[in-house]
């Protein structure tokens, strides 16, 4: 059984598009009543999860972005394709570093010509 998540998108895998999935993902957050600083954390987290995948994105390619939405959370899951035989994001970089401070559950992988960095925010009033 396939799981299928509540929200996907899918864009260039540009970064003028980074700014589209950031207000995408503001937008759920606030449909879960998340707060403004949680959505704002939310925001940053997604643009240092694009920020790390399209960093060896092909041109051309796509950026994916899939959300499951639970009462209090989100699971956020970032992909580009990226050909490169790279093993994920540098985890001694700031924008790792800012990610799993922002996150929880912070993950990678690689899924053929994918790589994904995936995570989860919880709302402060669901804590």
């Amino acid at each position: 059984m396939t799981h299928s998540p509540d929200v996907e998108l899918r864009l260039p895998a540009e970064g003028a598009y980074v700014a589209v999935l950031r207000m995408t993902t503001a937008g759920l957050a606030a449909r879960l009543d998340f707060t403004l600083d949680d959505i704002e954390d939310l925001r940053m987290a997604v643009g240092e999860a694009c920020a790390l995948v399209l960093e060896n994105a092909d041109p051309g390619g796509d950026l994916r972005a899939t959300f499951d939405l639970s009462d209090g959370s989100i699971r956020v899951a970032v992909s580009a394709d990226s050909a490169g035989d790279d093993h994920g994001p540098d985890e001694s970089s700031f924008g790792w570093q800012v990610l799993t401070a922002l996150t929880s559950d912070v993950l990678t992988r690689r899924e053929g010509p994918l790589l994904w960095v995936s995570f989860t925010v919880r709302s402060s009033i669901a804590a």
